[in-house]
């Protein structure tokens, strides 16, 4: 009985600072994405034609977001009975956006306005002995163009 309490009681607090902790991340992001809404992110192989000369530079952004105990226990529910694994899928939202806006923040650094040739790169990493992901890393990179000085 006391084994359930504390399965329980660790899955509530799971749920409660995983919540207050993605609210928070969430916040964030919305905030930073107005920040760097002036820099373009195209994901087209093509070279926008301008009249100005550009300065090209790869710039990346990368990021691990561990999911909480409570998405964990969820997932491991669904993939009993299979389906879409709704608990991941804000994880790996904010992995992404925060990755672009660390990308976004590199090329500012750099003057640019734009980043063209954006690609996403996924990995799952910490797998516990069940083979279950523990976190998840985001990589984007990107080629930064700004004007020549």
């Amino acid at each position: 009985m006391s084994d359930l309490i504390v399965f329980v009681t660790l899955l509530g607090l799971g749920y409660f600072f995983g919540r207050i902790a993605e609210k928070k991340h969430y916040k964030s992001i919305i905030k930073r994405e107005k920040q760097y809404r002036d820099i373009l992110a195209i994901s087209s192989r093509i070279l926008p034609v301008s009249s100005t000369p550009m300065e090209a530079c790869l710039v990346a952004g990368s990021v691990v977001v561990s999911v909480d105990y409570f998405k964990r226990f969820l997932s491991g529910l669904r993939a009993l009975i299979g389906g879409r694994v709704i608990a991941y899928e804000s994880l790996l939202d904010r992995a992404r956006r925060e990755a672009v806006l660390r990308m976004k923040k590199q090329a500012r650094d750099l003057n640019a306005n734009m980043v063209f040739n954006i690609k996403f790169e996924t990995s799952s990493i910490s797998k516990n002995a069940r083979g279950g992901i523990g976190s998840v890393e985001v990589l984007v990179y990107g080629t930064a163009l700004s004007p020549v000085k």
